[in-house]
């Protein structure tokens, strides 16, 4: 898939993690009986069993460079199973002044203006905001504004962070089957049947946020620390292993970059990482 890269000004081609076994899983029916055996709950959690044993040292080195993650930092060694490797934690830091918005994750990222009727098309499939963060979240708040469709690939620090300093208003857990959320499952409306958690924040600098993660198959979990008050770039919490996706809705005082609003016209998703500045608030004058 094609990915636009902000420092070179120029689009990369992807290649899909696990693409052929996803294309074996959705497009046969043999595929499609092993997916529902996939998903089920046991099936994960004996998945994730094994990605916490140390018999799943022995992917790292395989995975990174199949992956093109660069392990000159890190001892291998030092790491407990599969999962520590992929949830290991960095120091963060971004340059962006606080009146800027910033990624709350390394990640493909799409904007959407939200109106009151919006239907997110993403990967060619369309999804309600309603759909997604369930009957207990307000979205009258972002009227006007942007959803911030965050992507990760298996490639990518899966770790996220608050985006502002404030305060949690509001979490709500929607469970749901383990599904991807990549393009290979367009026909799937992944968004409805995937386990989501959903948090109101009041951020200091921007106002209300609704900041959704979204867990992806055969991730078992996904891990938000259990915070009140916050700060910009303090961690929210990991996925753990897959390709998973976090939405941002923000309110219409922010101006996203507009190198992202016209990538995303043109069905295209921009490569961001964790800090990087993506929006700006706009100062509003009254008469």
């Amino acid at each position: 898939m094609k990915i636009y890269r902000r420092d070179t000004g120029l689009y990369e081609e992807e290649q899909e993690f696990q693409a052929g076994l996803l294309r074996v899983l959705y497009e046969t029916v043999p595929g499609r009986v092993l997916l529902k055996l996939a998903i089920h709950p046991a099936v994960s959690r004996l998945y994730a069993l094994y990605q916490h044993a140390p018999l799943s040292k022995k992917k790292i080195t395989g995975f990174a460079k199949q992956n093109g993650i660069d392990l000159s930092g890190w001892n291998v060694d030092s790491f407990g199973s599969f999962n520590d490797f992929f949830t290991r934690q960095r120091v963060n830091h971004t340059y962006a002044a606080s009146d800027e918005l910033i990624a709350v994750a390394d990640s493909r990222l799409a904007a959407y203006p939200v109106s009151e009727d919006l239907r997110l098309r993403i990967k060619h499939s369309e999804y309600t905001l309603r759909e997604i963060v369930g009957e207990d979240m307000p979205l009258a708040p972002f009227a006007g504004g942007t959803c911030l469709v965050f992507r990760l690939a298996v490639q990518d620090y899966h770790r996220y962070v608050f985006p502002d300093s404030g305060e949690t208003v509001k979490t709500v857990s929607i469970p749901g089957v383990l599904h991807t959320v990549r393009a290979i499952s367009e026909q799937c409306r992944v968004y409805a049947h995937n386990h989501r958690v959903c948090t109101l924040l009041e951020t200091k600098h921007f106002g209300p946020m609704l900041q959704v993660e979204v867990g992806a198959l055969m991730v078992g979990k996904i891990h938000n620390h259990p915070v009140q008050h916050f700060s910009r770039l303090q961690e929210k919490g990991y996925f753990e292993f897959g390709g998973s996706t976090i939405l941002l809705l923000v309110p219409q005082n922010i101006a996203v970059d507009a190198d992202i609003l016209a990538k995303t016209r043109e069905g295209v998703e921009t490569k961001v990482t964790l800090g990087e500045t993506i929006g700006k608030r706009e100062e509003r004058t009254t008469c």
